[in-house]
């Protein structure tokens, strides 16, 4: 199957960088100060992760101010995220295409993240959960995205790796690349993706 977007929106986490044991130690940090009870990393795959930080605070009934905490400390764990091999090799073959990422991060720690392993360059449009009301599954984030690209969703590939991802891009109209999940096309590493837009 060769597909011809006109751009290619991509999650981070899980898709660009492997940042789960980060995430999954930067919340048990910040809910630890606050005297929660500690979340196992299983918990943790099965019931949090892809999901905006404030949503998994509701889950956890915990004050919303844990997420000001949990940002705040997210430096001291980016030395446990790790760069994809794949990521910038795709993302030179991809150089042709609008892209965008759209993640449920908030904005200070994906910054964070791009800086680390210099990856902004290859995105024109950054939107993440801070500036949306509300993030993905819901499709407002792809339909900003898109807006800030000038884009027609039903023209665009979505790139995810989390069933929120994947009910995102079809909200919108997407056609969605699950690596390493259902959805349209399915591929088991990034780099794929750039065979499929030949």
């Amino acid at each position: 199957m060769t597909l011809k977007p006109s751009a290619i929106l991509f999650d981070m986490d899980g898709v660009l960088v492997d940042s789960l044991d980060s995430w999954w130690h930067a919340l048990n940090s910040a809910i630890n100060a606050y005297h929660h009870t500690e979340i196992t990393r299983d918990e943790f795959i099965k019931t949090f992760w892809g999901h905006d930080l404030h949503e998994n605070l509701r889950r956890l009934r915990l004050n919303p101010e844990v997420a000001s905490f949990c940002n705040a400390i997210y430096g001291d764990h980016i030395s446990d995220i790790t760069l994809y091999p794949e990521t910038k090799p795709t993302l030179e073959k991809l150089t042709p295409y609008k892209k965008a990422i759209i993640t449920n991060t908030p904005r200070g720690c994906a910054t964070q993240i791009l800086h680390a392993f210099d990856i902004e360059k290859y995105f024109s449009v950054i939107i993440t959960s801070d500036d949306v009301k509300r993030s993905k599954p819901n499709p407002e984030i792809v339909f900003k995205a898109c807006q800030q690209l000038n884009v027609n969703p039903k023209t665009v590939l979505l790139v995810g790796d989390t069933d929120s991802d994947v009910k995102a891009g079809r909200a919108a109209g997407c056609k969605v690349v699950g690596l390493n999940i259902d959805a349209d096309v399915t591929i088991r590493s990034l780099a794929e993706l750039p065979d499929l837009v030949k």
